[in-house]
């Protein structure tokens, strides 16, 4: 169910902003209706202000329609209109000027009705026929792609395609050799500046043949590209239909993102409850289309300076996948994504799911992952709490992604550091006695104490991690002893100074 918040949070990226909502963000949309076709929307509907150009305009729209929401494009409203729309409780949203109601509508559209049965991991059909329209206007080639370079649909006619448009198409994005050739050539800097299609003659030592390309925009926004390939530019007929499909692919694209927007909510709702223990975990996992009996949790973050859209950048990275399919699923709680993947005993995959994940990722970017262990799928909730903790291990030193199964002894020494700072640790006792002394006396016998028993009374082993004589050891063991009673005969005591002396201090390894 498609609700106004959700609507906001998609055309929020394209500047829209919310002016009121009487009866909260929380209000069902089940229909759309535009006013320029003499509609004013009836009730759950969305009503898309078309024509309505002025503060008077929209005051008459929103007094006389019935509709749950109006969506009106203009730089600013009067007072007269916000007080109209509370009274009528009509949820007013303003549409920056720059985006097309071509634009928002293809949005609006692609939320309230299409996203009414999106299922998770439909893909985008439209564009491939619109690619091979394309093809057979221009009588050649075409590929659409995505800001990235990622291929989104290629039309039927690709039998005389050079090397480089078949290792784009099999890859399923443009080589990065091609891409950083295209780059240097300025393509990239004119279809962030221009709408005006551009011809990229061949290179040979590319391995590409000619290419026309156009610039698919959202307003402001480069939302990706076509390219046809031809040897030469084309002609006028031909420019105008690539042109005529730039914008036409805009509106499939943003109808595309607001279904992935939907699919990637329902995604999140389902993985959450399942990390909570919310809801029936069998059924949630249907949906999800997670078969396996098996499952591990990833706890993922990301870091980049000076920019905090990392986390963001990361989610969308692990929900569109690499290629078009993907064996996890996610969501994103705060600044952590939480992935399920198929388990079991053997991390390996896992693993190089991450390595590939972290490839994807820009360079500034860093990435910290932690692994929780192997969980059927009533369990995935204590897999879920393993890797937050396992992450933040991760966190604190770096390196590989951290496997709770091989850093189980790192957790707990965090728990127990945390009981220990929120709790009430000891203020008397051998340790903190003989850190006292330390502290006033300048003597070493904490750290000898601890290598004493973490080398369990091996003197000589002591000796060595501590760096002096073994007689150094017995020394220091004797004069310790004077300082405060330490009962090294006792297991029970001895297990208990090597947790105080774990939780309070860093390992001397």
């Amino acid at each position: 169910m498609v609700t106004l918040d959700r609507l906001i949070n998609v055309l929020g990226g394209y500047g829209a902003r919310l002016v009121c909502a009487p009866h909260g963000r929380a209000v069902r949309l089940l229909g759309v209706a535009v006013h320029d076709a003499g509609e004013f929307g009836g009730a759950d509907e969305v009503v898309l202000g078309v024509g309505v150009d002025s503060a008077e305009h929209v005051v008459s729209l929103v007094d006389r329609t019935q509709a749950s929401v109006a969506v009106c494009r203009a730089e600013a409203l009067g007072e007269d209109a916000v007080a109209t729309a509370n009274e009528r409780g009509v949820a007013l949203v303003l549409v920056d000027p720059a985006v097309s109601w071509g634009q928002v509508t293809g949005v609006v559209y692609g939320l309230v009705l299409d996203g009414r049965e999106t299922e998770v991991g439909r893909g985008p059909t439209d564009l491939f026929a619109l690619a091979d329209s394309v093809a057979e206007a221009v009588a050649a080639p075409v590929t659409i792609e995505d800001q990235r370079s990622r291929v989104l649909a290629y039309s039927a006619r690709q039998e005389r395609a050079d090397q480089a448009r078949w290792q784009t198409i099999l890859g399923r994005r443009v080589p990065e050799p091609v891409r950083r050739h295209l780059s240097e050539r300025g393509v990239f800097t004119h279809l962030t500046q221009s709408d005006e299609p551009l011809f990229v003659p061949a290179e040979q030592d590319a391995l590409l043949d000619g290419r026309m390309v156009a610039a698919v925009r959202a307003g402001h926004e480069l939302l990706g590209s076509i390219w046809v390939e031809t040897a030469r530019p084309l002609g006028d007929a031909a420019r105008a239909a690539l042109t005529a499909a730039a914008r036409t692919a805009s509106l499939h694209m943003l109808r595309a993102r607001a279904s992935a927007d939907l699919e990637r909510q329902v995604e999140s709702d389902l993985v959450i409850g399942l990390l909570e223990g919310v809801g029936d975990a069998p059924a949630a996992a249907s949906q999800l289309g997670l078969s396996a009996e098996q499952f591990r949790v990833l706890a993922m973050r990301a870091r980049s300076e000076p920019s905090s859209a990392a986390p963001l950048l990361l989610f969308e990275r692990v929900t569109t996948g690499f290629g078009w399919s993907r064996p996890g699923r996610s969501a994103l709680f705060a600044d952590t994504v939480y992935t399920i993947l198929p388990g079991g005993p053997d991390v390996s995959k896992v693993l190089s799911w991450v390595r590939s994940l972290d490839r994807e990722l820009p360079d500034d970017v860093s990435l910290f992952v932690g692994v929780g262990g192997n969980a059927g799928l009533r369990e995935v909730v204590a897999s879920r709490r393993e890797a937050d903790e396992s992450v933040a291990v991760h966190t604190d030193r770096g390196g590989p992604a951290v496997v709770y199964d091989d850093a189980w002894h790192e957790v707990l020494l965090r728990r127990l550091r945390h009981v220990a700072q929120v709790g009430r640790a000891p203020t008397r006792g051998p340790v903190v006695e003989l850190r006292r002394h330390d502290a006033q006396r300048g003597t070493r016998y904490v750290e000898t104490l601890r290598a004493w028993l973490e080398c369990q009374g091996d003197l000589a082993a002591a000796a060595a991690r501590l760096e002096v004589h073994p007689n150094t050891v017995r020394y220091r063991m004797r004069k310790l002893a004077e300082v405060t009673e330490v009962d090294l005969e006792d297991p029970n005591s001895r297990l208990a100074m090597i947790i105080e002396l774990a939780v309070g201090e860093p390992s001397l390894d």
